[in-house]
This record gives structure tokens, C-alpha cells and sequence, in this order.
């Protein structure tokens, strides 16, 4: 699990490198070695060894290899697939996306990247309607009602960078979208009951979009596994990445990057999805709602 937004100078730690230094990192514990040790076998030092575990740096398919040797990893699909993963991450650093070239996307900048090359995103929503879904109003009424900032120009960024988002929802290969919603989150009148309205009739537009599935976890569901906070579940199309879980707090970016803990939030969500209105009844009672905006 990783906090923050995950840069430290020019080097970045990407969701597949901190994958792959986590399965080096397993297999120099498996085989006993420190990091000195390994360092040794790439002519380099025990501080280059740190930061590929953590995934701070791209992995160059020599020292893979070398490393899979020293470990005494021998099956060679095993060792494919570290190569697989490294290249995948030397192919994701290289691309350019639109935000790269924002002024201060910040923290928003791994997520976004995350999902511009994600398949599929699972949502579970307390507070809020779904980035992918916000309308500009009722983004910028959030930013003015919790952003530290109250410089009309910062807060049109937000608003820009956050609609720009939403392109992935449509196109060649729209990303596939599944959210469920707490019935308290279109409930709460954000920014007056205008903005509401018009943020709830997107919602209804949005969900008829065929790669996009809307659920509503009304209140009379009672208790459930998910009340402790708001996630998204990112999926990938490569077998090598497992799914990641995001997380944002008040004042942090939590990963979970841990196959057995992602595992734990799908079956969270999925607990989440049997409680949850039918999806054409979630849409009548977003509509009703609506009505009563």
C-alpha cells in the first residue's frame, strides 16, 4: 500500500513497477539475499536495488534477468512474465498523456494516468456523484465549498482537468464503468438545488451509455461492509496487473496494490452491488429525487 502521489524528482513509481519490485523484492526474501548481495550481481548498489523494489526506477531487461538468476527462478514463463511487466512500464513512462502538459493536475496526475490505460473501474461512492460523471457546476460548487484555493482561475482548472476525464467514457474503447452510489450522495444539494438537478439529469444520461452500470445503495439497506469509506477498484487488460484500489482521504492518496487486499475490496463492493437497487430502479429514484430538486 502506498500513500501519496508516488514521485520523487525526476524518478516515478508507476502501479506496474511497484508490482514488479514487489515480486523481486519476494523472491530475494525467498532466496535469502540482502540487498547488497543483489546489488552485486548488476555491478550496482544496494540504493538501486531499493529503489526497483519500491519502483521507483524503469527496469532494464538485463538486470531482470540477472536478478530472476541470482533468485533461482528458473521456469521461463515466470520469467517472461517480469519481463512482460517491465516492458509494459517502460512502454506507460514514455507515453505522453493530455495531463502531463496540465498546470497543477498535483495528485489527481497518477490516477488520471491510471485510468487513461485502465479496462475497467469499480466505484463505491458514500459523499459524492463519480468524477466520470460530474457536471462542470457541480464541480466547481465542490471546489468552492472544500478546496483550500479561492482563486477563480485554480478552481477553472480543476473544472477543466476533471470534465477532460470524462472522454474516457466514450470513443474506440470506452472504459468500462461500474458505480454504485449511496442514496445520501444524491440527496445532498451541492451547490444549490439547480446544480443538483442538472447534476442528477447527467447522472440519468450517463448511465444509459452501454459500457456504464448505475447502482443506488438506498438508505433502508441498513449496514454494510463498504461504510468506511469511498473506493475505486482499477483494472487493467494485462494478466500481470492486478486490480488497484484508490482511495482518497482528507489530507492523502491511499494504493492498494496488494493482490489479497484488492481481492477483499471486490468482495466488498460486490456485498455492496447485492444490497443495492436493480439498475432500472436505481434510475427511478434518481429521477424522483430529481424531480424533487
Amino acid at each position: 500500500m502506498t500513500r501519496g502521489q508516488a514521485a520523487l524528482g525526476n524518478r516515478v513509481s508507476t502501479v506496474l513497477a511497484r508490482r514488479l519490485g514487489a515480486e523481486l523484492l519476494r523472491l530475494r526474501d525467498s532466496a535469502g539475499l540482502t540487498q547488497p548481495q543483489a546489488a552485486e550481481a548488476l555491478s550496482a548498489t544496494a540504493a538501486k536495488i531499493a529503489k526497483m523494489e519500491r519502483g521507483w526506477v524503469p527496469f532494464r531487461d538485463p538486470d531482470v534477468r540477472a536478478l530472476a538468476t541470482l533468485y533461482g527462478l528458473e521456469d521461463p514463463k515466470a520469467v517472461d512474465g517480469l519481463l512482460r511487466l517491465a516492458k509494459l512500464d517502460r512502454e506507460r513512462r514514455k507515453a505522453k498523456g493530455w495531463w502531463q502538459h496540465w498546470p497543477r493536475v498535483g495528485a489527481m496526475a497518477e490516477y488520471i494516468a491510471i485510468e487513461d490505460v485502465a479496462t475497467r473501474v469499480r466505484s463505491w461512492q458514500q459523499a459524492l456523484v463519480p468524477g466520470l460523471f460530474q457536471t462542470a457546476s457541480y464541480i466547481r460548487a465542490l471546489a468552492v465549498a472544500s478546496g483550500p484555493s479561492e482563486d477563480p482561475d485554480e478552481i477553472e482548472r480543476i473544472v477543466e482537468v476533471r470534465m477532460k476525464r470524462q472522454a474516457r467514457l466514450v470513443g474506440e474503447k470506452p472504459l468500462e464503468v461500474y458505480v454504485v452510489i449511496w442514496e445520501a450522495a444524491l440527496r445532498q444539494v451541492v451547490g444549490g438545488r439547480e446544480v443538483m438537478r442538472e447534476q442528477l439529469e447527467r447522472v440519468l444520461e450517463v448511465a444509459q451509455l452501454p459500457n456504464v452500470r448505475l447502482q443506488v445503495l438506498p438508505f433502508r439497506a441498513g449496514g454494510h461492509p463498504c461504510m468506511a469509506g469511498a473506493f475505486n477498484i482499477v483494472s487493467f487488460a494485462e494478466d500481470e496487473a492486478v486490480d488497484v484500489v484508490h482511495v482518497d482521504t482528507m489530507t492523502a492518496t491511499v494504493w492498494v496494490e496488494n493482490a489479497d487486499e484488492s481481492a477483499a475490496c471486490r468482495t466488498y463492493f460486490d456485498s455492496a452491488t447485492r444490497l443495492s437497487l436493480s439498475p432500472h430502479d436505481s434510475l427511478t429514484l434518481i429521477g424522483s429525487i430529481c424531480k424533487e430538486m
